[in-house]
């Protein structure tokens, strides 16, 4: 039967056969969305309904359950020992120390429900969840980096989050591979590196976003192989460059040593000349290398995709994706990586198959409505188990009755579904319920991608976190720290500083920083201003550089003589560039035709 809020419109595919479209009405935010031919394919293949949400409002859903960068001290349930936790004590959560909670002393399945065919599924999911141990953070053999979390193998960092492979690092989010570097925002293999966003393989490089393989260089914007550049865009192969002007090496050489950035004046003032010299250049449409038929930003070896981004490692015949890699068949999802048919999920992935609406599950198969759970098969509204099979509520099952049982739960879902405070309703085919987040929307990375007033935060159904009251013994305040770094001594480290927004933003302030030894001992190296903002604000600073999870359909804006087209372009792409902005975006062909 047709749904009531479908619609059907046809198009022509890029084989000249005619495809019909459905246009459904959001449950949500009520504006139209389009689901295709391939997606009905998609959810009739993992037996699961088409979306009532458009995509935007699911990854929102999504992104309320990843709280990766609040930090809470906390209570160890089991030892009663003092524990750094992403939950905060006002949630009331049972908590383990990450150490005891993947240990033997403890088991899931004592935690069982049996499953109750007079209430909604999710309400019999919140009340195992309250009951369930929950690991504290989500870290894999880190030394001395315990304050982070959703990190593996890292050695010697600090505030370091949705990190891999890293030592001496603070004060970063997706770096992958790095080494003895600050303040850092999706960088991979790189060293002695400074507030850099979206780069890779770089070496002694600062203030850069989206450039790979360049060396002793800084404020470079979509830049590849760059050696001794300064203030550049859109280079290739250079070196001794400065505002995209070629120099000797000495004339280099004696006009850098004009720029003193270690005054804080001087390099704020720098920063506005250098976006004021970007605003005239033209920009890429999207970062989409080695590709195929793919639609997004930030993307290598993919192909046949549409709307994923920051993908780190090949995606084939996926959708509506961010920060995931190593996938095949895969739709909606955030942090999600190696592994097929994995939909609705945050942070799910490694040797996986048959994921939906899982949440931390990993090294699993067939399992649905998941949080925390690992290296299992054949699971069911499961919270906190390892290496279980044939579970529903944390009840074990034989695996003929679990097979038996769930059918009947997938139809009690859609004949007594779960309704929310705003009449949302939630059938089988639903990712989990706003409203189940332990979370709040300015503690999620949901603020760092959908940033919004409170009001629009409220009137979307997310909670909203009251800026806690701090008593900090502020001992210097930032508009009083020294200029220059050279008159800055050892008196500075640990002292409490006051963060120059003082909370009056919208950025998760923390009012206070301190310098640490190490990383006053890197500014110093470097000639390098003491920054006047707590790490949580300079975070939200680099995202402001990133584009948005979204695209928009335009034109090229090319109108050079010397390319091939005659007059303005016409080339016709999807970017994550809004309209309203004022770049000037070009298409991939004219974008060539000028960088090499």
């Amino acid at each position: 039967m047709k749904d009531k809020n479908e619609k059907r419109i046809h198009s022509i595919d890029s084989t000249g056969s005619l495809q019909a479209n459905s246009i459904r009405v959001c449950q949500n935010c009520k504006k139209d969305f389009i689901i295709e031919p391939d997606d009905f394919g998609f959810y009739e293949k993992i037996k699961v309904p088409p979306p009532t949400w458009c995509p935007e409002c699911r990854a929102m859903r999504r992104l309320i359950w990843r709280n990766e960068r609040s930090l809470y001290h906390n209570i160890c349930a089991f030892s009663g020992k003092k524990i750094i936790s992403i939950f905060s004590p006002e949630t009331k959560l049972t908590v383990y120390e990450r150490d005891i909670w993947w240990s033997d002393k403890w088991d899931p399945t004592s935690y069982g429900q049996e499953y109750d065919f007079a209430r909604p599924f999710f309400e019999q999911f919140k009340e195992l969840m309250s009951k369930v141990p929950l690991a504290n953070v989500g870290n894999t053999n880190c030394v001395n980096s315990e304050y982070g979390n959703h990190n593996v193998d890292l050695r010697n960092c600090y505030l370091v989050y949705g990190s891999y492979t890293g030592e001496n690092v603070c004060y970063a989010q997706g770096a992958m591979n790095v080494r003895d570097s600050f303040d850092l925002y999706s960088v991979m293999k790189s060293e002695q590196c400074f507030e850099d966003t979206l780069c890779g393989n770089l070496y002694n490089t600062y203030f850069s976003y989206d450039s790979d393989d360049c060396i002793n260089s800084s404020f470079l914007t979509s830049c590849i192989n760059l050696q001794d550049c300064f203030a550049c865009i859109n280079l290739r192969h250079k070196s001794h460059c400065i505002f995209n002007t070629q120099y000797s090496k000495e004339e280099y050489e004696k006009k850098l040593a004009t720029y003193d950035f270690g005054s804080y004046k001087v390099l704020e003032k720098f920063k506005k000349e250098y976006n004021d010299f970007i605003k005239t250049q033209f920009r890429r449409f999207a970062y989409i290398n080695k590709s195929v038929n793919v639609t997004g930003d930030n993307v290598i070896n993919s192909k046949n995709c549409r709307m994923i981004f920051d993908v780190f490692w090949e995606v084939q015949d996926s959708k509506y994706l961010a920060h995931n890699g190593g996938l095949k068949h895969c739709y909606d999802g955030y942090g999600t990586g190696n592994g097929e048919y994995i939909y609705e999920s945050v942070d799910t992935g490694i040797d996986a198959s048959m994921n939906l609406f899982g949440i931390l599950t990993h090294g699993s198969i067939n399992t649905y409505y998941t949080y925390m759970c690992y290296s299992s098969d054949n699971l069911f509204g499961c919270v906190g188990l390892q290496k279980r099979k044939y579970c529903i509520l944390n009840k074990q099952y034989t695996k003929e009755e679990y097979h038996k049982l769930l059918p009947k739960i997938i139809q009690h879902m859609n004949t007594m579904p779960y309704v929310d405070k705003k009449g949302r309703v939630y059938k089988y085919g639903e990712f989990f319920p706003i409203e189940l987040s332990p979370f709040y929307y300015n503690e999620t990375i949901l603020e760092d991608y959908y940033p919004m007033e409170r009001k629009g935060v409220e009137g979307y159904g997310f909670k909203w976190k009251e800026r806690e009251k701090r008593d900090y013994k502020i001992k210097i305040k930032a508009e009083y720290l020294p200029d220059h770094i050279k008159d800055v001594d050892e008196f500075i480290v640990d002292k409490v500083i006051g963060c120059m927004h003082g909370g009056s933003c919208n950025q998760q302030c923390t009012e206070a920083f301190k310098i640490l030894p190490q990383e006053l001992q890197f500014y110093k190296k470097n000639n390098l201003a003491l920054p006047r903002l707590c790490p949580n604000c300079r975070h939200f600073e680099r995202l402001k550089k990133r584009n948005p999870l979204n695209l928009w359909h335009r034109t090229c804006m090319c109108d050079r003589e010397k390319h091939e087209h005659k007059g303005k372009c016409k080339n016709e792409f999807e970017t994550s560039y809004a309209p309203e902005r004022l770049e000037i975006v070009y298409c991939e062909k004219c974008y060539q035709a000028e960088v090499y």
